[in-house]
């Protein structure tokens, strides 16, 4: 029978350690490599069941199935292949004493449920293998003829092992995921360490990773019928699925994009606090399905979506427009192997030889856990409600973690001393009110835990769902059954209803909801029990996988679960801009347009010429054109005289070269000064691209004082080495040389842009005073665009076309194609059309000589000064 220690105990079961891992006698502070959600599949600490916490998948003796074709009875299918991107393989290489490579099997949740449907549909699963190996093409091993569990079956050649530098892996794993992204999501910022270099080694694991999963996929078999699935699982690997969509359009492979995050995801006023945010929302926004836990993550993620990246949303059908794309957002719940748990409780021998009542607290040892105000209410609840002394212990087993990290250190010290002065506080000759395991205990004990304590005390401070109150359920076979207390900040707080709620953070109201489930009557406790086991039988982890597949269209019998809502935004419509736009722009201000030409007014083209404007839009600026309170303005990367002609439209200001001329409604010119050394270095500039770059489809555009090297028919996979050449002749020559769609633009080196060009315009055409007189809307689709957005941020309404690419823009809102903006300009039509005449009497000062002569005379001024100081 099992006996407890007073005070503290560890238990580890002959685990080895991370310290000693030849050493199987070594227990007492070492941590198991058994015991950690960072040495399973990574499929988030909130999804890491007790049993998974607490002890491995056990080695049967028995033989097993021959496991070359085997198929799994009653398990979901696929209607394509899955290829599964997870952190970790569904199991760990290691090397046995002889240095072989031999798989350790995870017990994870996401395995149980994922595994048999990638090895019955031919998939393939995508991870780091848990050790760094000195031969990236060392071959994986086949699983152990003993092995039963859910991964046997995977053979290694449907494993792609992703292999990152080690001190990458670190930077991006310990340095990104642990110390900034678990932080932040959990609504714990100060925690939160916000670096530079673990942001980079994150972008460069999930472009590994990408890459992996590209060739993945491309391994699989071309079937017009079925659409291969890629699931990409967790906050490591928020970025991935931008680069795989990319690549996969590029090379023309059809799939389906989904992710799930296991964490929870946090409100925009402590998600804008990352420094990278903008790119990790477009990450995500590259699967057609993001999933979470509950609707509140679902919400958050939308609203994030709607206030950093200014994206279109639905959030009653919870759905966000992203670079002409729908992204759905759902709730998906995740559960447990209901009925692996009921067999283990129904075999479980008794473990506690005690008639008291045992309140039961299953968690690693993490911050985010909320050990330390559990441990604070039971001593309340001894001192409010003396009658439980002797009565009640209280069974808190705390599985070790990243114990080589000073906060988990000194957490564990704490917990130490806490549990230590309650004990010493409270104990009688007969009693010691705390039993802490600090380490692993065996599965069927963890079982008979579950089964036999009267109350099961779930209470993070934030967690993602907590799988730990969905097994203590499950394991509640007794009659009566015992209850269970629920934090409102773990997931399991939304769906369990059932449950008590607790607040961890007010002590002396959580001490009283014990009290209250340890005098519970019986009739309560057996009604709400049987609500709670009713429902995590039904949503158990197959109705989590059956859903995420129906979700994504790719459950084999879609017809029995095809509630699957709204899926696409409706088209961008007049009404969508009332709410940005109308009490911006108001009844009385005039209003100037500051439009972009290629991608914005007209669609890209794979040759300039090719870029027509389309004949509604042109007839939507032509009637704004006339419009006394509207002021419109061309700035482009064309040659001024170049996109007059494409537009074609009299009475407008026009800009080209980026503003370096512009040429004025009234037929004025500006010119900026070009640097004198640059006026040849053009014509050199040329030649060179021509001789060296100009080759398979690639070609260059002079457009007097600039140059733009195109590579759009360039093929894929020779862009990367021609844009990277021609770069760098571009910035040998002393030139700037900006990335735009599918081409690079030669600029010269002179302090003048779109935003500064912008600028010039409003004041020649409304005067010095231009900011308080007028409102301003500018439109734009690439970088260059960006410097009018930052030079009018502020003071502008400012929208970027964008695609699905990762693009991090100082626009306000972001529009998806150049149907939308039309749309925007009908509805600037509309709005300006039912104003009552205005009742300003100063004309618009467009061209007005004197304002001209005075602006031309202060820019001259400023470039003098500048030219002094360069020299």
């Amino acid at each position: 029978m099992y006996k407890f220690l007073w005070g503290l105990r560890f238990f580890c079961d002959g685990m080895k350690c991370n310290e000693h891992p030849q050493d199987s006698t070594c227990k007492a502070s070492c941590r198991p490599l058994e015991m950690s959600n960072e040495d399973e599949t990574d499929d988030g600490d909130e999804n890491k069941s007790g049993l998974n916490l607490l002890f491995s998948v056990p080695r049967i003796s028995t033989p097993r199935q021959n496991f070359d074709n085997v198929t799994f009875a009653n398990v979901v299918a696929s209607s394509g292949s899955m290829i599964v991107v997870s952190n970790r393989l569904p199991f760990v290489l290691q090397r046995d004493k002889d240095g072989k490579l031999v798989r350790k099997a995870s017990a994870g949740g996401l395995v149980t449920a994922v595994a048999p449907v990638v090895i019955n549909g031919g998939g393939l699963w995508v991870g780091w293998p848990g050790i760094h190996l000195d031969d990236p093409n060392e071959p994986i091993p086949e699983s152990d003829p003993s092995d039963i569990t859910p991964t046997a079956g995977l053979k290694s050649e449907k494993v792609v092992a992703v292999q990152i530098d080690k001190q990458v892996f670190d930077s991006y794993y310990n340095g990104c995921c642990n110390a900034t992204f678990w932080p932040l999501f959990h609504s714990m910022p100060d925690r939160a360490s916000f670096k530079g270099e673990h942001w980079k080694s994150y972008v460069k694991a999930n472009k590994e990773f990408a890459e992996c999963t590209l060739k993945a996929l491309k391994s699989l078999p071309r079937n017009s019928s079925d659409i291969p699935l890629i699931w990409i699982h967790d906050y490591h690997l928020m970025l991935a699925a931008n680069w795989i969509r990319q690549a996969a359009d590029e090379q023309e492979i059809k799939c389906k994009l989904g992710f799930f995050l296991h964490i929870p995801f946090p409100p925009w006023d402590i998600y804008r606090l990352f420094p990278w945010a903008d790119e990790i929302l477009q990450g995500m926004l590259g699967c057609d399905l993001v999933g979470f836990h509950i609707s509140d993550y679902c919400l958050n993620f939308v609203d994030c979506c709607q206030r950093s990246l200014g994206c279109r949303v639905d959030r009653k059908n919870l759905l966000v427009e992203h670079g002409g794309r729908t992204v759905r957002v759902r709730p998906l719940p995740i559960g447990i192997p209901f009925e692996r748990f009921v067999e283990l409780a129904e075999k479980a021998p008794r473990v506690i030889s005690t008639s008291q009542k045992i309140i039961l607290g299953v968690d690693r040892l993490d911050y985010t856990k909320g050990l330390v105000h559990r441990l604070k209410s039971f001593e309340k609840l001894l001192e409010n409600h003396p009658e439980h002394k002797e009565k009640v212990s209280m069974l808190q087993i705390s599985v070790p973690s990243r114990t080589d990290v000073k906060e988990y250190q000194d957490l564990k010290e704490e917990m130490d001393q806490l549990v230590g002065r309650i004990n010493g506080r409270f104990t009688t000759a007969n009693w010691s009110p705390i039993r802490y395991i600090f380490g692993c205990v065996s599965q069927d004990e963890l079982a008979a835990f579950y089964r036999d304590s009267a109350v099961g005390l779930v209470t993070p401070l934030r967690d993602g769902m907590n799988l730990v109150a969905k097994e203590f359920v499950a394991c509640q076979i007794n009659i009566p059954p015992g209850v269970l207390i629920v934090s409102p900040f773990a997931g399991a707080g939304e769906t369990m209803h059932e449950a008590l709620i607790s607040n961890p953070y007010e002590i002396d109201e959580a001490s009283e909801v014990i009290h209250r489930a340890l005098t519970m009557p019986e009739d309560e406790r057996i009604l709400r029990m049987n609500y709670l086991r009713r429902r995590e039988k039904l949503n158990d982890v197959n109705y989590w996988t059956k859903s995420f597949l129906s979700a994504m269209g790719s459950l084999m019998s879609q017809e029995e679960y095809d509630d699957v809502g709204s899926i696409t935004m409706p088209a961008v419509t007049l009404e969508d801009f009332d709410e940005y736009l109308s009490k911006y722009i108001g009844n009385t201000h005039k209003l100037a347009l500051l439009l972009d030409y290629d991608g914005t007014l007209a669609p890209i083209a794979p040759h300039p010429d090719l870029a027509i404007i389309p004949a509604e839009t042109k007839n939507v600026l032509q009637r704004l054109s006339r419009v006394s309170d509207c002021y419109i303005s061309i700035v482009s990367g064309r040659p001024v005289n170049n996109v007059k002609d494409m537009v074609g439209i009299e009475g407008i200001t026009y800009a080209g070269n980026h503003g370096l001329e512009i040429l004025h409604p009234d037929g004025t010119r500006f010119v900026h000064p070009m640097p004198t050394e640059f006026h040849d270095t053009v014509g050199t500039l040329m030649k060179q691209l021509q001789e060296k770059v100009c080759r398979d489809g690639a070609w260059v555009e002079n457009k007097g004082a600039m140059l733009t090297f195109h590579f759009r028919e360039t093929p894929v996979n020779l862009r990367p080495s021609l844009e990277k050449e021609a770069k760098a002749l571009i910035e040998a020559t002393g030139f700037i040389a900006d990335t735009s769609h599918l081409a690079i633009e030669a600029r010269p080196p002179v302090q003048w842009n779109k935003g500064r060009a912008s600028i010039y315009i409003l004041r020649t055409a409304f005067g010095v005073d231009w900011s308080e007189r007028i409102r301003i809307i500018y439109v734009g689709d690439d970088q260059t665009d960006e410097d009018a957005m930052q030079a009018l941020k502020g003071m502008a309404a400012t929208f970027r076309v964008t695609t699905s690419q990762i693009t991090k823009t100082s626009a306000e809102r972001r529009l998806p194609s150049t149907d939308a903006v039309l749309t925007m300009l009908k509805w600037v039509e509309r709005h300006l059309g039912r104003r009552k005449p205005s009742l300003d009497p100063s004309p618009l000062r467009r061209g007005s000589a004197q304002v001209m002569h005075n602006i031309q005379m202060e820019m001259t001024m400023q470039n003098s000064i500048h030219d002094m100081e360069n020299k």
